[in-house]
């Protein structure tokens, strides 16, 4: 059996992207007209950029267990050019994780921990069977490549 594990991230990301598209998930109306962070300096680029951050929250959850806002703000945090200063790290926007959070949850896709001492969300067993299905696809077209 394939999983997220077994194929390259990002491809595995576009194709999570995709079965999300079509999943029907309205992202807020926003996304388009913001910056992701104060790291970044122009807004997203691609059309789908949406389902691609929500598709990464949802292989984060897989691989590291419960994951919060705080930590995916570090994770797609980067780096803030400061001019004649050293640069520094910022932590990303927490607004649009934290959405993304609360509409892959209304999907099913994730669900709060449920285990004391352990804040955060976890990947339900829907959540897995997508993104186990999307690596299989990923794999699939990688060895007839």
């Amino acid at each position: 059996m394939v999983t997220i594990f077994d194929v390259e991230p990002r491809r595995l990301i576009e194709e999570a992207a995709a079965r999300l598209e079509e999943m029907k998930i309205e992202g807020p109306a926003w996304v388009g007209t913001v910056k992701s962070g104060p790291h970044n300096e122009r807004l997203p680029q691609q059309k789908n950029f949406f389902f691609i951050r929500a598709a990464s929250i949802l292989r984060q959850a897989y691989s590291h267990g419960p994951v919060g806002v705080s930590r995916l703000r570090t994770h797609y945090g980067g780096r803030k050019k400061r001019g004649v200063k050293p640069d520094e790290h910022r932590r990303a926007g927490g607004s649009l994780i934290r959405k993304t959070m609360q509409l892959l949850e209304k999907a099913e896709l994730l669900a709060k921990n449920k285990k004391k001492g352990k804040p955060g969300r976890v990947i339900t067993a829907k959540g897995m069977k997508l993104l186990d299905a999307a690596a299989l696809a990923v794999s699939k077209k990688t060895a007839s490549q």
